[in-house]
């Protein structure tokens, strides 16, 4: 049987596997991976791996004849911008991006009125809103309701799905593609239980990082009976409710969640490890309120940027390193990152990651970060089509004969 045959069979089981699922993703939108059901999960992480092998068999994955996709960045990105772009246009959609600064936004304009007047021809909506602590999720939602609104009270033919391309609470397009990327690695989803990731915060020459990234890895691996390790010094805590929600998961899926403040405590015989920097949850509340106080908030910022990368570098040896890297199981822990890390010797003078470390890993991470585009199309597809399953299936049987590029 030759590799593309190999890779449409998968295909269609991974189609059979979803049109199992009792997902409830559809007409419904996606901004926090805990507010959906562990069957919902299963179904992206399905679509996402069949599309992937369509797109290897050089099958179309287009759903959509005509229609926008529109996108609005609050905060600086290249794989989830990217990554929004390239699923859209794989589905058929042709995509604009919002400049608040150019649009009525500027002038007062409400957010519900701005989402129903983008929303006129709109399929998909992708947000990242990660600056503001206590402000992402919320416009998220506001932007969702007043969607819903829109088309419940016929100004709207069809009712956009909102997207989470990063919040203040989660990043749950990178969570997803970091599930599935473990699922590459070792087998299966059910090979996931008993797995030992350790979270870990690493220094950074730089603050104010978001807290969505660590947030969404313990909301979502402690659903599949890993055992997660979360560490951090001592004041770099997350949101507190969001710790809370890793604790049931892991009490309900049979796994565990330890909280230590101790790099070395959490790699001891880790499976998997994530060293990423975040700013400390009080602090991002600080930021948070002088931000909103715009350019009277601006010495108050200056200030307090100083006090935290001073505090910073009492950490500097929370770095992942060689050395750090054979406490882990057999000293081949897998090494994962959400990119751009901060790498000594390369992209700074101390950081995140030794450059031995991630060059050894460097390939993984993009191949880690190759999965979001596709997590981003399966939201956008469930979503959408009812009979997704049937669509796809079709499209497979129905595919010419090619060879693999």
């Amino acid at each position: 049987m030759s590799s593309t045959e190999e890779l449409k069979n998968k295909a269609l089981q991974l189609i059979e596997k979803l049109s199992e699922t009792n997902h409830e993703l559809y007409d419904k939108h996606f901004l926090r991976t805990w507010d959906h059901t562990d069957e919902t999960i299963k179904a992206l992480v399905y679509c996402i791996q069949a599309f992937e092998c369509m797109i290897k068999c050089n099958i179309s994955c287009k759903l959509f004849t005509s229609g926008l996709a529109v996108s609005n960045f609050r905060d600086k990105s290249t794989r989830t911008r990217f990554s929004f772009h390239a699923a859209t246009n794989l589905l058929g959609l042709s995509v604009h991006e919002i400049d608040e600064t150019k649009s009525q936004v500027a002038h007062g304009e409400t957010v519900r009125e701005t989402a129903n007047m983008t929303s006129f021809y709109t399929e998909a909506i992708g947000i990242r809103d990660d600056i503001f602590l206590g402000q992402g999720y919320k416009y998220q939602k506001e932007v969702a309701d007043s969607i819903d609104e829109g088309y419940e009270k016929g100004v709207l033919n069809t009712r956009p799905v909102v997207v989470d391309l990063q919040n203040d609470e989660d990043h749950s397009s990178q969570a997803m593609c970091d599930l599935v990327h473990l699922i590459d690695q070792f087998g299966s989803l059910e090979a996931l239980k008993g797995k030992k990731i350790a979270m870990t915060w690493a220094y950074s020459p730089s603050y104010g990082k978001p807290l969505s990234v660590p947030q969404g890895i313990i909301g979502l691996m402690s659903r599949f009976g890993m055992d997660v390790h979360l560490a951090y010094p001592e004041g770099y805590d997350l949101i507190p409710e969001v710790v809370e929600i890793a604790k049931e998961n892991s009490k309900k899926s049979g796994g565990s969640f330890t909280v230590s403040n101790s790099m070395e405590e959490a790699f001891q015989d880790a499976d998997i490890v994530y060293p990423k920097s975040w700013a400390p949850f009080s602090i991002m509340q600080e930021r948070t309120e002088l931000l909103l106080q715009g350019s009277a908030g601006k010495e108050g910022l200056e200030k307090l940027e100083k006090k935290c990368l001073l505090n910073n570098t009492k950490y500097k040896d929370w770095e992942c390193t060689e050395e750090k890297m054979k406490l882990t199981k057999k000293g081949e822990a897998l090494y994962m990152h959400c990119l751009p890390a901060d790498i000594t010797g390369v992209s700074c003078k101390e950081g995140e990651v030794s450059k031995e470390v991630f060059e050894k890993y460097r390939i993984k991470t993009y191949k880690e970060a190759s999965h979001k585009m596709y997590h981003i199309a399966s939201v956008i597809a469930l979503s959408k089509f009812k009979n997704l399953p049937e669509i796809l299936k079709k499209k497979v049987l129905e595919a010419p004969k090619k060879k693999l590029n």
